[in-house]
């Protein structure tokens, strides 16, 4: 291992790297314990793919993942201990599906009683639940079917199970709302997984008590933000890994000004920027194996800031999901818990998103707003306020909203390369998790599982 001078060299018991939720809360569970860390975050800014902005008016609006449910317990938890409040996402009145002949159909409760493919739709969704009912969530590879299921892409079993061209545009909206890629792009083992980690299909797709269940007043970041103004001085921003070197004796990790020697790393960043990394010795061929069957989801995430939530007004939620051609697929009210101006948060996935992120500003804004008005009417085409975050272009991140895995990831490499430490290395990431993978309550549980495996590593040495 390549030895440092002393100049540059900090020496700490363990590195974190990544200043997202899974990094800081292993970190906070090694600073409970008394441990010894530093964690360095390639970012100016805490929070990994949450990012919580106030915008020149004041308003707040979150570009990442925002929302928390009942069953997130540990982001509850965490959320609690800091004194983040949370509320109730709005979903009061008619919600709109918008059909791509421009037909809208109102509806209120989960779905539409009657409104084109449902009923085929629920079929093949109840058929989802049940097989993932059959996964292990905590080692995936043992479930009995794991091989045949992760053979297939989600699509190739949807054209299996139905002929109605209404219920697959409805379960490839779903696909691509819960993991920002394409049905023919994602292993069906994976959403099952998926499923199970959730608790059912329902949890992930419906507001009250599920999924998009509640708010934080503070923007999807305060909790994050708490956690790293108790760490003070052991966080560091705009340090970004470039090489680790591991071995018996501990880590070398090198930022682009220092580096940090170690007796163990936690690494909590999303795969691509694992990928980025060097690793001296290069890692096993099952980690770079699930790595590379690992791509991010691609996704936008676009708010437009009016006066007030005028669609109240008329009766309609501001929850809408749009199947035609246009770039937003689905739509929420995502105004302040006052009610004091009205924001709607629209969102761009997978090939939507390819095509949208190749226009200019201009296009791109007026693509929206035309989606917006087919929701909400003429006056959302004139927001006082826009913005939007494309996640693809982020330097970090690099997509969004978590990476899914591709045909062949989980039977081929998922037993020694999805989350077994590679010696001194743990890894951490909503990716990792088996409760609620792919959302902040996942990334959550992740790094305090990483921290314990550290903690259970450092007992066996003779280091606590």
């Amino acid at each position: 291992m390549e030895r440092p001078s002393a100049e540059d060299l900090t020496e700490t018991e363990v590195v974190v790297v990544g200043g997202g939720y899974a990094g800081l809360a292993a970190a906070l569970r090694l600073h409970d314990n008394d441990v010894d860390f530093t964690l360095v975050e390639a970012a100016d800014r805490i929070g990994g793919r949450v990012l919580t902005e106030t915008r020149a008016d004041g308003v707040t609006v979150d570009h990442g993942g925002q929302w928390v449910g009942p069953t997130q317990t540990r982001l509850m938890e965490l959320a609690a201990r800091f004194g983040c409040r949370t509320f109730p996402t709005w979903e009061t009145g008619s919600h709109i599906e918008v059909w791509n002949d421009g037909g809208r159909v109102p509806y209120t409760g989960a779905a539409p009683a009657d409104g084109p493919g449902i009923a085929e739709y629920a079929r093949v969704t109840k058929v989802l639940d049940e097989l993932a009912r059959e996964v292990d969530t905590v080692r995936p590879w043992r479930t009995p079917r794991c091989a045949e299921w992760d053979a297939q892409t989600a699509g190739s079993f949807f054209r299996s199970r139905t002929d109605d061209a209404d219920a697959r545009r409805r379960l490839d909206l779903a696909v691509q709302g819960l993991w920002c890629a394409e049905p023919d792009e994602i292993s069906l083992f994976h959403v099952l997984f998926y499923i199970a980690a959730a608790g059912g299909f329902e949890q992930l797709m419906e507001t009250r008590g599920c999924a998009q269940d509640s708010r934080f007043t503070t923007g999807a970041a305060g909790p994050a933000r708490a956690v790293a103004a108790l760490l003070k001085e052991r966080v560091r921003l705009g340090e970004q890994v470039r090489s680790i070197a591991y071995d018996t004796q501990g880590v070398h990790v090198r930022t682009e000004s220092a580096v940090l020697r170690a007796r163990r790393a936690i690494v909590a960043v999303p795969p691509p920027a694992v990928r980025a990394m060097g690793f001296t010795p290069p890692l096993p061929d099952s980690r770079t194996g699930w790595l590379s069957h690992s791509p991010m989801g691609r996704v936008a995430k676009v708010h437009a800031v009016y006066d007030t939530p005028f669609w109240r007004e008329s009766g309609l939620s501001g929850v809408a999901t749009l199947y035609g051609d246009e770039p937003v697929g689905v739509v929420f009210d995502n105004s302040p818990e006052d009610g004091s101006c009205g924001v709607l948060v629209g969102f761009v996935y997978g090939s939507r998103l390819d095509r949208f992120s190749s226009l200019d500003a201009g296009s791109r804004r007026a693509a929206v707003l035309r989606g917006l008005v087919s929701v909400a009417g003429p006056r959302a085409g004139a927001p006082r306020d826009y913005t939007e975050k494309i996640w693809t272009q982020d330097p970090f991140a690099r997509g969004g909203y978590e990476a899914y895995t591709t045909p062949g990831g989980w039977s081929g490499f998922g037993e020694h390369g999805w989350r077994e430490p590679t010696g001194a290395l743990h890894w951490a990431g909503t990716e990792t998790a088996s409760e609620w993978n792919g959302y902040i309550d996942g990334a959550v549980s992740s790094g305090y599982r990483a921290a314990e495996e550290v903690l259970a590593a450092l007992r066996t040495d003779g280091r606590l």
